[in-house]
């Protein structure tokens, strides 16, 4: 079992940036997948950024030039710098970690981001 932890949420207005990291207790080198969702109010989670086998990098349309992904390996952490950011970005973003294939992996607590003037 992984552990994972997101912090760096907040609010912040229109425009602005957050950076959110996920830590967790196994080296993200050797990951299947790990990436970051989100969840709106009344909506699904779904997927913002994932990066896959450590190297290639997935975002969401809606993400896609705004949202950047990067690691720190000595730290296991995973950070998802986030730009220029709208309000239809407020949602609890949640950490996954994918050790294997075929496997749902671990999810953190998640992380509230909120975007308002």
């Amino acid at each position: 079992q992984v552990q994972v932890v997101e912090s760096g949420g907040g609010l912040v207005q229109p425009g602005e940036s957050l950076r959110l990291s996920c830590t967790t207790s196994r080296s993200i080198i050797n990951t299947y997948t790990m990436g970051w969702y989100r969840q709106a109010p009344g909506k699904q989670r779904e997927m913002v950024a994932v990066v896959i086998g450590g190297a290639k990098t997935h975002y969401a349309d809606a993400v896609l030039g705004r949202f950047t992904l990067s690691g720190d390996n000595a730290k296991n952490t995973l950070f998802l710098q986030m730009n220029s950011l709208k309000p239809e970005d407020t949602a609890v973003y949640y950490c996954n970690v994918v050790l294997y294939k075929g496997t749902t992996g671990s999810w953190g607590q998640g992380t509230q981001v909120t975007v308002s003037s």
